[in-house]
């Protein structure tokens, strides 16, 4: 689950972090970026149980409705149907989001009133009402709205991604990844997996997860000679006006390249001007896409360049 688009943020984010707080504890810093991983995998389980929980928030609602003194016709004859959802139901009953949360201590109880939010945001959406008004009642058109309400209510949703932003400093850069993860996740959900249908590893193989760790031993073992290459390039720009994670984004961009001879550089220049963009200053992209094309260039020339 966890992508390289995603590592290579992580790591950015540690070893920036590592430089700022001048800390010199590399096995500290690296059981800090094995923790940040760890919480995207949390967030994926927190998604999948989002499900859950506003199944179960709305079966109280109607409890305590039923409970009421004197009820209404329609509060004692509700529509079920979206607490009889079976594709919630199969959610509720997997396994691995039973045992994962269970072993990591996920739960939204200290979230009711986010539950409670995103449910009525649920309910009164036109997803909610062609869903109950579907003469087909099966588990497909179950499965079905709730990826479309995943899909059109919940992923990209400034006010839920802002929820979760604030409920983890961890999650601030994993949302719109980790939200597409989820959405695939229900795709793949099938009826007769019952509570065995599988969810996605927290690493697609082992190859993910060593080069998240070899990524970023490489970036700060090798800090003086990356740097020194990288102030050979900079000759040619106002120096005292390079950002710190432009700094940063060039050593670790710099360490793929030298590391890891199976990526393109194509690829990585692409994922490094990206994060650059987005992490750093408006003009960040064209920085560190030229220091780059002039170390690439250097590197050639000194047939230091070895990709497959």
């Amino acid at each position: 689950m966890i992508n390289r688009i995603l590592i290579r943020i992580k790591v950015l984010q540690i070893v920036y972090s590592h430089y700022q707080n001048d800390n010199k504890d590399l096995k500290a810093a690296e059981t800090e970026l094995q923790f940040s991983l760890r919480k995207s995998y949390d967030l994926y389980h927190y998604l999948l149980l989002l499900i859950v929980e506003l199944t179960t928030q709305q079966k109280q609602n109607i409890a305590t409705r039923k409970a009421k003194f004197r009820p209404s016709y329609e509060e004692m004859n509700p529509n079920e149907r979206f607490i009889n959802n079976r594709f919630a139901a199969q959610v509720q009953s997997n396994q691995f989001l039973q045992k994962y949360i269970t072993e990591q201590g996920i739960s939204w109880s200290v979230d009711t009133d986010f539950i409670k939010s995103t449910l009525e945001t649920v309910l009164n959406s036109p997803l909610y009402a062609d869903y109950i008004n579907n003469p087909v009642d099966n588990y497909d058109v179950d499965k079905e709205f709730w990826k479309n309400v995943f899909k059109k209510l919940i992923c990209n949703n400034d006010d839920i991604n802002e929820y979760f932003e604030d409920k983890s400093i961890y999650w601030n850069d994993d949302i719109e990844i980790v939200e597409t993860f989820a959405l695939k996740t229900i795709k793949r959900f099938q009826e007769e997996a019952g509570a065995t249908q599988e969810l996605l590893p927290m690493y697609k193989d082992k190859e993910d997860l060593q080069f998240a760790t070899k990524l970023f031993r490489q970036t700060l073992l090798k800090s003086t000679e990356l740097r020194e290459r990288i102030n050979k390039h900079l000759k040619n720009w106002e120096t005292e006006r390079i950002a710190n994670m432009d700094l940063v984004i060039l050593q670790v961009a710099l360490a793929e390249i030298m590391t890891f001879p199976s990526i393109p550089v194509n690829v990585t220049l692409n994922e490094y001007i990206d994060n650059a963009k987005c992490y750093s200053t408006p003009k960040s992209g064209n920085f560190v896409n030229g220091v780059l094309d002039s170390i690439i260039k250097e590197l050639k020339s000194e047939n230091l360049l070895l990709k497959n």
